[in-house]
């Protein structure tokens, strides 16, 4: 997997473990959702920083708040027509007031990009070729304006928003 963030490509310094893979001293390491609920109290005391890979399911959703004291989620998009990661991004940065990592892992499309930044994603495994290359080529596509506040909260407040102003006075 190639790791891409706003800036550009990156080294990423996590290694992801499979739930029977002993966990290296020292390393920052991701681990799945179940791994995480069955060693919790152990992987916590670790001295290297452990994030959680979580996949979409009424297991995840209920245990967001809990994560959100990680460094890392690697929230998982299983397939283009499952946005549920979206709204646990949503969760995550607004409700719970996750700072840590938000990363985009499994199927990550170009298109879908732009809504993830704006859902408070700040890091992308991508494995989709057509997405490297439209990012190799730095094409990212969107709207620089919105109707709606994202997560990042690094937009205009609502009420210097120009494009808006214009149809409020009618």
């Amino acid at each position: 997997m190639v790791l891409w963030r706003r800036e550009g490509f990156a080294e990423d310094e996590w290694a992801f473990l499979a739930d029977d893979a002993p966990a290296p001293e020292g390393e920052a390491i991701v681990i799945s959702l179940k791994r995480w609920l069955a060693e919790r109290e152990t992987l916590a005391s670790r001295n290297a920083p452990v994030g959680v890979a979580v996949e979409a399911g009424a297991d995840a959703q209920a245990h967001l708040p809990e994560l959100a004291g990680r460094p890392l989620l690697a929230l998982a998009f299983a397939k283009f027509a499952d946005g549920r990661a979206f709204s646990y991004a949503r969760l995550l940065r607004d409700r719970y007031g996750f700072k840590g990592e938000l990363r985009a892992i499994g199927d990550v499309l170009i298109d879908e990009i732009p809504l993830m930044l704006r859902c408070g994603f700040d890091a992308f495994d991508v494995t989709n070729a057509s997405t490297l290359k439209a990012l190799e080529a730095h094409y990212l596509p969107g709207s620089p304006l919105h109707y709606q506040p994202s997560s990042r909260g690094d937009e205009a407040p609502a009420g210097v928003r120009p494009w808006r102003t214009i149809s409020a006075g009618r």
